[in-house]
């Protein structure tokens, strides 16, 4: 008998057995699916989560840079290591800088005014919730954003003070519920006027926040109208070559220390956050998710080994007469073990397979919610399937040897 049947040979006995004790094997059978679904649907969602921060967080692209008065600070868990802190970038060091920076870059100067400002077109009023920004001309371009709607700020505007605005997506569904056109409409902005000169593409969530409540005006009326002491601003720089970025990078900490006026051999009394730090740091965090999710997942896997194992012994127990009858008839010890050892993977490849399929569903799940794109876990499908042919191995091992090793006159007197 050639390799291939004896394998096709075993696997019929296999399923034969498996028909044959049914409900023992469907409950083993779950065992490995719920531990395989557990492993591969926690890695799934991690991907997920990982792909949205990735899109997220990085949004201005891999080739901009923040300038700000403190560093980046991401807290989770008990330890809080407290962000170093810095006087504030004032509104005459951030034009300083701006005018004094050769590089080929698109610049742009920023700040906050308010995190709950309502605005209010005719009758209608937004909830106390809409954050307010005051940009220059660069600041789109700078960020990420596109308009829908209208046209962007132009220098002339910025420079002088005119009281213009952008509406975040959110903001302008809000206020113009009737399907107006926002365009050249007065809403009013806390204690000002403005007019609306374009509509901000939509951008979607980002971990609960939403980049669409917002509005934003030259950078003058926000200090005009939110005016508070020791006002911070902040300084966005996209670098036209990302092969340039450390050279973009270290000649703006030369031109802001100087600005600055930090003395040599003084820390920076500044930060530089590249836009796609805050997703490094919280994918870092992941690994110590990855390393719990495999931890149970391993846990589910190690009670499957064990219930396999049990049945298998069962059924070493069960099938006495028959392998004594196999074994009169010339039947190898190595064909015995490989009969039980093939239905041993079968059982733990077909919770495999069953489990890969639920942990993927379940791990897209995260991925529907966050806004990430369907992920196929390709590594996590591998190490699932290789998981379960492990445990098959491991568990099947010893029932196997069990059975080749019956006496054959004792196998065929047992009842």
């Amino acid at each position: 008998m050639t390799d291939y049947q004896l394998i096709k040979e075993n696997l019929s006995i296999s399923l034969t057995s498996i028909k044959s004790h049914l409900l023992r094997t469907i409950l083993t059978v779950m065992i490995i699916a719920f531990g395989i679904m557990a492993l591969v649907g926690i890695l799934t969602a991690i991907d997920a989560v990982e792909y949205f921060l990735n899109n997220n967080f990085a949004m201005m692209g891999a080739n901009t840079f923040n300038i700000q008065n403190r560093d980046l600070h991401v807290h989770i868990g008990g330890s809080d290591n407290r962000p170093k802190e810095y006087t504030e970038i004032s509104y005459q060091q951030a034009l300083e800088f701006k005018k004094e920076y050769h590089f080929p870059v698109t610049t742009s100067v920023f700040t906050y005014g308010t995190g709950i400002a309502t605005l209010k077109y005719q009758s209608v009023k937004t909830n106390p919730n809409v954050q307010v920004m005051g940009v220059d001309e660069n600041y789109l371009a700078t960020a990420g954003l596109e308009i829908d709607k209208g046209r962007n700020f132009n220098p002339t505007e910025i420079e002088e003070g005119s009281a213009v605005t952008l509406l975040g997506s959110e903001v302008a569904k809000t206020l113009f519920k009737d399907k107006e056109n926002p365009i050249g409409q007065v809403v009013s902005i806390g204690a000002g006027k403005f007019k609306v000169i374009g509509v901000i593409k939509e951008r979607g969530s980002s971990v609960g926040f939403s980049g669409d409540r917002n509005c934003m005006a030259p950078l003058s009326n926000v200090r005009q109208y939110f005016s508070r002491p020791n006002m911070n601003f902040r300084i966005s720089v996209m670098v036209t070559d990302p092969n340039l970025m450390d050279a973009a990078i270290g000649e703006a900490t030369g031109v802001f220390r100087r600005i600055r006026k930090d003395k040599v051999g003084q820390d920076d009394s500044f930060s530089i956050i590249k836009s796609d730090n805050i997703a490094s740091m919280l994918i870092k965090l992941t690994g110590s998710i990855q390393v719990g999710a495999t931890l149970i997942g391993l846990i589910t896997l190690l009670g499957a080994a064990i219930g396999l194992m049990n049945i298998m012994l069962v059924s070493v127990t069960e099938r006495t007469r028959e392998i004594g009858i196999r074994k009169a008839v010339g039947a190898r010890r190595k064909t015995i073990r490989n009969q039980f050892l093939a239905e041993a993977v079968v059982i733990a490849q077909i919770g495999g397979v069953l489990g890969v399929v639920a942990g993927i569903m379940v791990g897209n799940i995260v991925s529907i919610a966050t806004g990430s794109a369907f992920i196929i876990p390709w590594a996590w499908i591998a190490l699932g399937i290789g998981l379960c042919f492990i445990v098959a191995l491991l568990s099947g091992i010893i029932p196997a040897n069990k059975a080749a090793g019956l006496d054959p006159i004792e196998s065929l007197r047992y009842e």
